[in-house]
């Protein structure tokens, strides 16, 4: 099945769809990476957000002070979630054990 060509407002509109929820998701990444809001805030509160629930988990505990590439997967891998799941995906054990193994991680820091 292909898909019917977009007329040219189509395109724009869902060009400019899209660009404000890449912003959306980098004003996100850059406040979890500063500290104002914490993991916890984002998986509970946030995804019902259309453009938070398309972020990857990886990419979101990659916007976490410390934590890379590998640490993120490592992460996951602990967790339980696969390396593709976005947020809107995550389970409620999942989310669960998330924010608790990042809590256990850093006990200053409230995720």
């Amino acid at each position: 099945m292909s898909l019917k060509p977009l007329t040219e407002s189509e395109r724009t509109q869902a060009r400019e769809k899209a660009t404000a929820a890449r912003a959306i998701r980098a004003e996100l990444k850059s406040r979890l990476k500063s500290g104002d809001i914490t993991i916890g805030e984002v998986i509970n509160g946030r995804s019902s957000n259309e453009a938070v629930g398309r972020l990857r988990v990886v990419d979101l505990l990659k916007a976490l002070p410390g934590v890379g590439d590998k640490r993120a997967a490592g992460i996951m891998d602990t967790v339980g979630i696969a390396p593709t799941r976005r947020v809107r995906g995550l389970g409620v054990h999942q989310r669960r054990a998330l924010i608790e193994h990042l809590t256990q991680e850093n006990p200053g820091r409230s995720q």
